[in-house]
C-alpha cells in the first residue's frame, strides 16, 4: 500500500512547471507568492499611471507657459484657467493671482502693504506647489516599500519552504536529487517572485523620483518668476497712491 501511494504521488512531486511549483508549495509559501504577485501587478499599474500623469502634466505646462509668456492679459488667463485649473502649473498661477487680487482689492497704498502682498502671494503659491506635489507623489511610498521589502518577503517564503522540504526529506529518509530538487525549487520560486516585484518597483521609484523632482523645480521657478511680476505690478499700482498729497485741515 505504501509503495502504491508513493508511486501515485511521484508525478506530482516531480512537476517542476511554474504552476506545479505553486500548487505543491506549502500554504504559507502560497500566501507569500500570491501577495508578491498582487504587489507586482499593482506596481505595474502605478507605473502606467505615473507615466501618463507626468507626460500629461509636462505637456499642459508647456502649453500654459506659452500662453503665459505670449504677452496676453493675466486677468484673461486667470479667468480662463486660474479659477478651474486642470494641471499643476495652472493651479500655482491661480493661487498666486487669486491672492494678489484680494490684496489689491484692499489697497496697496504703503510700502508695508506691498511687502505683505508679496509674502502672501509667495506663501499661497508655495502651498499650491505642496498640494500639487502631494498628488504627483501619490503611491511613491508604495513603490519604495515594495522595492525594499519584496526580496525579504520572498526570502521568508524560501526559508519556510526549505524548512518544510528538509522535514519531508527527513521523514522519507531519502536524500536523492529527485526528492530534494522539487522542494528546493518551490522554495526558491518565492524568492524569484519577490525579485520580479522588487526590481521594477525600485527602477520605477528612482525614475519617477527624478522626474517629479525636476517638475517640482519647474513649478518653483515659475512661482518665483510670477511672484516677481506681481511684485512689480504691486509697486506700480502703489506709486500713484503714495504720490497723493494728503488734504490739510483748515
Amino acid at each position: 500500500m505504501g509503495n502504491v501511494t508513493a508511486t501515485a504521488l511521484a508525478p506530482a512531486a516531480h512537476d517542476l512547471s511554474l504552476w506545479g511549483l505553486f500548487l505543491q508549495a506549502d500554504w504559507v509559501v502560497k500566501g507569500v507568492m500570491l501577495a508578491l504577485l498582487l504587489a507586482s501587478v499593482w506596481v505595474w499599474a502605478i507605473v502606467f499611471e505615473k507615466v501618463t500623469t507626468l507626460r500629461r502634466a509636462r505637456r499642459a505646462a508647456d502649453a500654459f507657459e506659452d500662453r503665459f509668456w505670449s504677452g496676453g492679459s493675466l486677468d484673461e488667463l486667470f479667468a480662463r484657467e486660474g479659477d478651474n485649473p486642470g494641471h499643476p502649473l495652472a493651479a500655482v498661477f491661480g493661487a498666486g493671482m487669486r491672492e494678489w487680487k484680494r490684496s489689491a482689492g484692499r489697497g496697496l497704498g504703503s510700502e508695508l502693504a506691498v511687502v505683505g502682498t508679496k509674502e502672501r502671494v509667495e506663501r499661497a503659491m508655495t502651498v499650491a506647489i505642496s498640494r500639487e506635489m502631494e498628488r504627483l507623489e501619490r503611491w511613491m511610498v508604495f513603490l519604495a516599500t515594495v522595492g525594499s521589502a519584496a526580496p525579504f518577503i520572498g526570502l521568508f517564503g524560501t526559508v519556510w519552504g526549505i524548512m518544510n522540504s528538509f522535514s519531508a526529506i527527513a521523514g522519507m529518509q531519502n536524500t536523492s536529487l529527485a526528492v530534494v530538487a522539487p522542494g528546493i525549487a518551490e522554495a526558491l520560486f518565492a524568492t524569484a517572485i519577490g525579485l520580479i516585484a522588487a526590481i521594477p518597483a525600485t527602477i520605477a521609484f528612482n525614475k519617477f523620483s527624478g522626474d517629479i523632482g525636476r517638475f517640482a523645480g519647474r513649478l518653483e521657478a515659475f512661482a518665483a518668476e510670477f511672484a516677481a511680476i506681481l511684485s512689480r505690478q504691486s509697486e506700480a499700482a502703489a506709486e500713484p497712491q503714495r504720490g497723493r498729497t494728503p488734504a490739510v485741515a483748515e
